[in-house]
């Protein structure tokens, strides 16, 4: 069989099932785990966000592309994902804040994608066997079998230590919005952190310093700061020891904490739970939650393939004090939100930043600059 310059492509899963379609964006072939996205909007936010660094994204959505790419809307300075995955490529784009095509903008970060296929089949074919290692071939001579045992060398998702391959290489620092006077200083670790995540810090008037995942005690201790923030990012939770010791000695400080999404992950541990990975994780702008101190429903963006194995069912105790499960997913009862009841340190596993998506969840930066306030009159 020799597939070179049909114009076909396929997603091939690792456990043999092929589906067929047609080449688009970049040419080649790419691997990485297969996840699905439920929003029908947010495709910029979803390519430029680090988290999906080594995953191949399959769009749930039917029509994908019309509005373009732009640089506002960019999470990064660059497009993560290994692959893209879209049934109906708009074949043109109408938007006024459009400043290029998605097809061209994905080819000129050389990322291999698909189009024509079920995107809806290939999710529910994930949902009921699990996430798994996929790729993506367009323009090779390789047999099905070849590709299936290509696809089958690559590494998982399990045990992946990807955090240094997307956080900054050297610590900057994003001023508080203009005409907003400057209350707080932030420490935040980039693990893969979003743009929109201290823009939205900001504009509640805290100096963000953005310092790469290896920075020490020392280097967060020099600059005073009054929160320590965690940020979002991709690869297994479980990797990550030594982050979850600087986590802990900021704890037993009493330093206010506050991680979200792979943040969570980590807090989660520092706190002495478990993580596990999830069958097909939660990705996209629409997952409800249900927020256990208020009793009401949130519309919430997520992108998260491990989880934090917290009790729901009652109040918890760790070497830091009692704490609760603040929010869980309504979908499938997964941990969402932690708190501790004696320290100044919660996290949520999912983006309050929405971007994209939408904003049910903003208010959980006012409750970290409410614990800073706190913390500041506790030690004046």
């Amino acid at each position: 069989m020799n597939n070179e310059g049909t114009g076909k492509a396929f997603l091939v899963l690792d456990d043999g099932t092929i589906f067929e379609g047609k080449s688009w964006a970049a040419t080649g072939e790419t691997f990485g785990e297969a996840v699905f996205s439920t929003g029908m909007t947010g495709y910029q936010e979803t390519l430029t966000d680090p988290s999906y660094h080594k995953q191949i994204v399959i769009m749930t959505a039917p029509h994908i592309g019309n509005t373009g790419m732009n640089n506002f809307d960019m999470e990064s300075d660059r497009i993560w994902v290994s692959g893209f995955v879209v049934r109906n490529p708009s074949p043109r784009v109408s938007n006024w804040r459009s400043e290029n095509s998605l097809e061209d903008a994905l080819i000129q970060a050389g990322v291999v994608g698909i189009s024509g296929v079920d995107t809806r089949a290939i999710t529910r074919h994930l949902r009921d066997r699990g996430a798994m290692r996929v790729g993506i071939f367009s323009g090779t001579s390789l047999t099905r079998d070849e590709m299936v045992i290509k696809v089958r060398s690559q590494s998982s998702m399990a045990g992946a230590f990807l955090a240094k391959d997307v956080t900054t290489p050297k610590s900057y620092v994003v001023s508080v919005a203009p005409g907003v006077e400057k209350k707080f200083t932030v420490a935040a670790l980039d693990l893969g952190i979003k743009n929109a995540t201290p823009r939205s810090m900001s504009e509640r008037g805290m100096e963000v310093h953005v310092l790469p995942m290896d920075a020490s005690v020392a280097d967060i201790e020099a600059i005073s700061p009054d929160g320590l923030f965690i940020s979002n990012g991709p690869g297994d939770p479980a990797t990550m020891d030594a982050i979850v010791d600087v986590v802990r000695h900021f704890l037993l400080e009493g330093l206010p904490v506050f991680g979200i999404c792979f943040g969570h992950q980590i807090l989660g541990r520092a706190l002495g739970f478990e993580t596990y990975k999830l069958p097909f994780g939660h990705r996209g702008i629409n997952q409800p939650v249900k927020n256990l101190r208020t009793n009401r429903i949130e519309i919430t963006a997520h992108n998260h393939g491990f989880a934090v194995a917290a009790p729901t069912d009652s109040n918890f105790t760790t070497v830091f004090g009692a704490g609760y499960v603040s929010h869980i997913c309504l979908n499938d009862g997964v941990v969402e939100g932690i708190e501790l009841l004696e320290r100044p340190a919660f996290s949520v596993q999912y983006h309050p930043e929405s971007a994209a998506g939408p904003h049910d969840a903003v208010y959980l930066f006012d409750h970290f600059a409410d614990l800073m306030t706190q913390a500041k009159v506790a030690h004046a």
